[in-house]
């Protein structure tokens, strides 16, 4: 099933405006949440295709919310893509053993972005 509806959770405006433009020129549906709180929810209601998810948020972070989505019965077929300023292999390593399907560094690579987008099943 290619993907169509995209959630894009990060408590940063510019991350934010950069990301969903970029989706919504490829026409790619996109709905945003503030934080992994609001993601979750976002993620039960809306049934996104994928999450693009930060990790440095206030509140949740996006490791925790990528655990707790993974792991519910509700959104655990929902993949995860993190992306987020956190480069280090520990982070990556800890980001995938979350849940998460891939790992991105910030900033975003708009053309790998688009290709992992297209590549998943």
């Amino acid at each position: 099933m290619p993907v169509k509806k995209i959630l894009v959770i990060d408590d940063s405006p510019t991350e934010r405006f950069f990301v969903v433009d970029l989706l919504s020129k490829k026409g790619y549906q996109t709905f945003i949440a503030e934080s992994g709180e609001e993601g979750i929810a976002k993620a039960k209601a809306e049934k996104p295709d994928l999450i693009l998810m930060d990790v440095v948020m206030p509140g949740l972070n996006g490791y925790q919310a990528t655990r707790t989505l993974t792991r519910d019965e509700d959104t655990k077929n929902i993949p995860v893509i993190i992306c987020t300023t956190k480069g280090q292999e520990t982070d990556k390593i800890w980001g995938l053993r979350q849940g998460a399907l891939d790992y991105m560094v910030k900033p975003i690579n708009p053309e790998e972005l688009l290709q992992k987008i297209a590549s998943l099943p």
